[in-house]
């Protein structure tokens, strides 16, 4: 079939990868210049199935307040008059139960540690290569509150047969020696040994290349102006200049796919939270992290990128604003010059943010399942597309070409939301 995807970071570039594999005429269209501009661009860099979470989960709203108060906080909540953050919001308040939070991480925990294997089998196949390191995430906790309180994802872990290890501060710094130097400051730690970092930008990039070497072509600088439909289908795409044909429609616009969703009269429940992220060279490996070290008290991702440490965090609720505000950067670099004080020049930092396509229950929105028969959906993956790309990609590819997936992808799909 002629299939169109609509956008180019790591979820629409995977899901072309996985499509052209299976036999399909592959196009791919983004307003940018090219692949991994937006979200794709400076995340975290981790690939973490075991920390496959939804944000919405028991005494998180108790939580909320508290962290909004913090000097360094992990959320930040910008009232706006905006009837679908309002209406994202009360979803996402529904969710915080035990119950659905359980339901919720066990939809995801499955797509994510299948889209680690799928990445593991790419890497054997093509020999693409993104500064990875397979050498696990530690989360880090400062109190032993903390470290008391991870009896529950544990015994999430144990059900999934997700491998894990509860860590005393000695185990920490055996897994990342850099820690030695500040063992005061953390009580322990979780280790999920299976889970990996890399560079998304560089790997979507180079996967990109190969797609367009096995026959995918790629629009870039075009933007799309309408999905035009008929009856129960889609017709076609415009752009300003061209309208294109498909069979098979494919949007994955991550945080802006409800834009042209709603011209259709589709509605997903998808809204933007904002992150942030530093990028700090390396000056002394032996004080740099070797992995992802997941500061659990201020939500911030420390992970290392070949010569680079990549921080990551913040949860920033502000509608589609991408003003970069010190204040943010202040907190990553606040985690990143307490567990690895001499690891990088922090007076050499790259600052960046982006949106996070999230869901109010956490999972993503995988295949079809609206009213017009010939679209698909790849979107809503929150702060886990890297880690969810190459499953999410590989599940989608089988739906549109009639196979059965390894994942059962009915949890996904947007019926869900009824």
């Amino acid at each position: 079939m002629k299939v169109l995807v609509l956008g180019s970071g790591v979820v629409g570039v995977t899901s072309a990868w996985y499509l052209a594999q299976a036999g399909h005429e592959v196009t791919v269209i983004d307003r940018q210049p090219g692949p991994a501009r937006e979200t794709s661009f400076a995340n975290a860099g981790e690939i973490s199935p075991g920390y496959s979470s939804p944000w919405a989960g028991p005494g998180v709203p108790i939580k909320a307040i508290k962290w909004m108060l913090m000097h360094f906080g992990p959320l930040v909540v910008r009232p706006k008059f905006d009837p679908y953050m309002a209406l994202w919001l009360a979803k996402m308040l529904r969710n915080c139960t035990s119950m659905r939070y359980a339901r919720n991480k066990a939809r995801m925990v499955p797509i994510a540690e299948y889209s680690r294997d799928c990445l593991k089998a790419l890497r054997a196949e093509v020999g693409i290569s993104y500064d990875e390191r397979t050498q696990g995430t530690l989360q880090l906790f400062r109190t032993q509150k903390q470290y008391d309180g991870s009896a529950g994802d544990i015994e999430v872990l144990k059900h999934f047969g997700v491998p894990y290890e509860l860590l005393d501060p000695d185990g920490c710094i055996k897994a990342e020696p850099a820690l030695a130097h500040v063992k005061d400051k953390f009580t322990g730690g979780l280790r999920l040994p299976n889970d990996e970092t890399g560079d998304c930008q560089m790997f979507t990039e180079k996967l990109a290349a190969l797609c367009a070497e096995a026959g995918v072509k790629f629009r870039f600088n075009t933007t799309i102006t309408s999905i035009n439909t008929s009856t129960s289908r889609i017709a076609s795409v415009s752009t300003e200049t061209e309208e294109l044909i498909a069979d098979a429609y494919v949007v994955a616009f991550g945080s802006y796919s409800p834009f042209l969703l709603r011209r259709i009269g589709v509605y997903i429940p998808v809204y933007p939270v904002k992150g942030y992220s530093i990028t700090v060279p390396i000056t002394n490996e032996d004080a740099a992290p070797v992995s992802t070290v997941m500061d659990e008290t201020y939500k911030v991702a420390i992970t290392r990128l070949g010569d680079r440490i990549r921080a990551g965090g913040t949860a920033e609720i502000s509608g589609y604003d991408l003003t970069l505000r010190e204040k943010r950067q202040a907190t990553l670099m606040h985690s990143v010059g307490d567990l690895f004080p001499k690891g990088g020049d922090l007076t050499e930092a790259s600052f960046w943010t982006g949106l996070r396509p999230m869901t109010p229950d956490g999972p993503p929105i995988i295949g079809g399942g609206t009213r017009y028969s010939n679209l698909y959906l790849n979107t809503g993956h929150g702060t886990l597309g890297w880690t969810m790309s190459c499953g999410s990609g590989r599940v989608l590819a089988d739906i549109i070409s009639g196979k059965s997936p390894d994942v059962d992808p009915l949890p996904l799909n947007i019926s869900r939301y009824g």
